[in-house]
């Protein structure tokens, strides 16, 4: 579209808004019928490690998403000249699983605890052998059933569980329900319903522990929708709550509220079976759309499903990008004392590229990132640790391609279950991610990890928040006649901009060293978790 078609389109209101509450940041896109951004806003904000328990503030959050919006308003009044008055459908989504509990008056109930948080242990692999279906400890179910057990007095007051997508699509609209990705981190989903599990809903309940309470399982979660549906309507309140200046009309069509795994999935065009995708940040997960059930219950491995209700399997890590982001930090804080003001750009793309000139298994280095805990790995805390032996090889560039092959690691530890004992083959795994944006670098040892082609698509550095406008625009023109894969396959993605590299020999051998070493150094992570409280 040109200036003169985009204005009038805003005027009309044929506009699309996606909001996405990651975990550093919040961020709002705006697109047209073509799918192009033509505004985007964004807020950067963090957890909080408050009295045992990883949280974030919901005040924060609307304060996060309000700021977005405003600067999504204010850049189409500058290149548009006209004011945001109308918007035809609206999405929301969030970082998946977590729980949020309100009481019949809608107080929250204690604060949000998400799914960085590894305190139900006890519960999901209870869970797990009652459902013979494998309950991550992040997931919504493991945290109410983990309340139960430890007798919080919260539980008996419980009117309503959700996600943190599912919250803020409420406040806006007032339903209370869920995309089925997101739900599918909630409680297990038959495919063939497109709902919750009956039969695992009847186990839950039968529970001693669950029989006591008043309320029933089925009526305190939300309602599950697929892609393409229609979940409420802008209201006033909503209208108001996300833009304070008021110019904002009540009418948006509201898509089913999605996980930010889903959204992943819709901007890199992954969801059709035998397709797959992996997204990087502070926390990293890949997602293999399954052609058939898996063999068997993995605990490393979890089923979820796509937004129009395919099964997935998701190989989740609490840590990626975390301690790479620390150690930036303290190459920046060097080069400020020498004078030099580094972007963050120019920062990170001059240590990736080190890397270029790194040995093949980093030289003999280990490093482990985790700042919290990691299930994969059986670590119930974070401890990040640096170690090497006198005769490594300690240079900028092998120490960079450690931060970077660690941020992987529990990835493919993962990965390796469903490759060597599922045999689970992709036509195309496609990344994206912020450790994408220097070109090659961070894709080529992924590759090499993986031991399988890495594609990245242009539309991939537009993240979640595009993903979920896209789904908005999908439920705004109905899914009777298209599905999900072939809206995407040929609306938004006829002419995709990807770039592929595939496993290097000499690069797959040195990440199998670094793995072997990282794994066999594994009890020294476990000690210093123990020992340093």
């Amino acid at each position: 579209m040109n200036l003169v078609e985009t204005s009038k389109a805003i005027q009309q209101g044929n506009v699309s808004l996606g909001i996405e509450l990651g975990s550093t940041r919040i961020k709002a896109v705006l697109v047209t019928d073509d799918f192009n951004t033509i505004a985007s806003g964004s807020y950067v904000w963090e957890n909080q490690f408050e009295n045992e328990i990883w949280t974030y503030s919901l005040d924060e959050a609307w304060k996060g998403i309000q700021r977005s919006y405003k600067q999504i308003a204010a850049e189409i009044q500058g290149k548009y000249h006209t004011n945001l008055t109308k918007i035809s459908a609206i999405g929301v989504s969030a970082m998946m699983h977590g729980y949020l509990a309100f009481s019949k008056n809608d107080t929250l109930l204690v604060p949000f605890r998400t799914w960085r948080n590894n305190i139900t242990g006890q519960a999901a692999d209870e869970l797990t052998e009652l459902f013979h279906f494998n309950i991550p400890q992040r997931w919504s179910i493991a945290h109410l059933y983990q309340a139960i057990l430890n007798q919080e007095p919260h539980v008996k007051d419980i009117h309503f569980i959700t996600t943190l997508a599912g919250y803020v699509h409420w406040k806006l609209s007032g339903e209370k329900v869920l995309g089925i990705g997101d739900a599918s981190g909630v409680f297990p989903i038959d495919e063939a319903a497109g709902t919750y599990a009956e039969d695992l809903l009847d186990k839950f309940e039968s529970l001693e522990n669950v029989a006591s309470y008043q309320w029933a399982i089925r009526d305190i979660l939300p309602k599950v929708l697929k892609a393409g549906n229609h979940a409420g309507t802008l209201t006033r309140e909503g209208a108001e709550l996300l833009d304070v200046s008021g110019n904002l009309q009540e009418g948006s069509l509201m898509a089913p509220p999605e996980g930010d795994a889903g959204t992943g999935m819709v901007s890199t065009n992954s969801v059709r079976k035998r397709t797959g995708n992996i997204s990087v940040g502070t926390s990293a997960f890949s997602m293999v759309v399954l052609d058939q059930p898996l063999k068997k219950v993995h605990r490393d491995i979890d089923i979820v499903t796509t937004p129009n209700g395919a099964p997935v399997a998701m190989v989740h890590i609490n840590n990626c990008s975390s301690d790479i982001n620390a150690w930036a930090n303290v190459f920046k804080e060097f080069a400020e004392r020498l004078g030099i003001d580094l972007k963050a750009d120019r920062l990170y793309e001059t240590l990736f590229l080190v890397t270029t000139k790194a040995d093949p298994d980093a030289g003999g280095l280990t490093n482990y990132s985790y700042l919290s805990g990691e299930n994969i790995t059986k670590m119930p805390a974070g401890r990040p640790l640096f170690l090497r032996v006198p005769d490594s090889s300690f240079t900028l560039a092998n120490f960079v391609q450690t931060q970077i092959y660690a941020a992987f690691a529990p990835l493919k530890i993962g990965m390796d279950i469903l490759k060597n004992e599922e045999h689970i083959k992709t036509d195309v795994m496609i990344a994206q991610g912020g450790l994408f944006k220097t070109p090659v670098i961070g894709q080529q040892i992924l590759a090499n990890a993986l031991n399988t082609p890495i594609t990245v698509m242009s539309t991939a550095g537009e993240g979640g928040a595009w993903g979920m406008a896209v789904l908005a625009a999908f439920a705004r023109h109905g899914n009777a006649h298209q599905s999900l894969e072939d809206f995407l396959d040929q609306e938004v993605f006829a002419n995709p901009e990807s770039m592929t590299l595939s496993p290097e020999p000499e690069g797959v051998a040195g990440y199998e060293a670094f793995i072997k070493r990282y794994q066999e150094g594994l009890p020294i992570e476990s000690a210093a978790i123990k020992s340093i409280s």
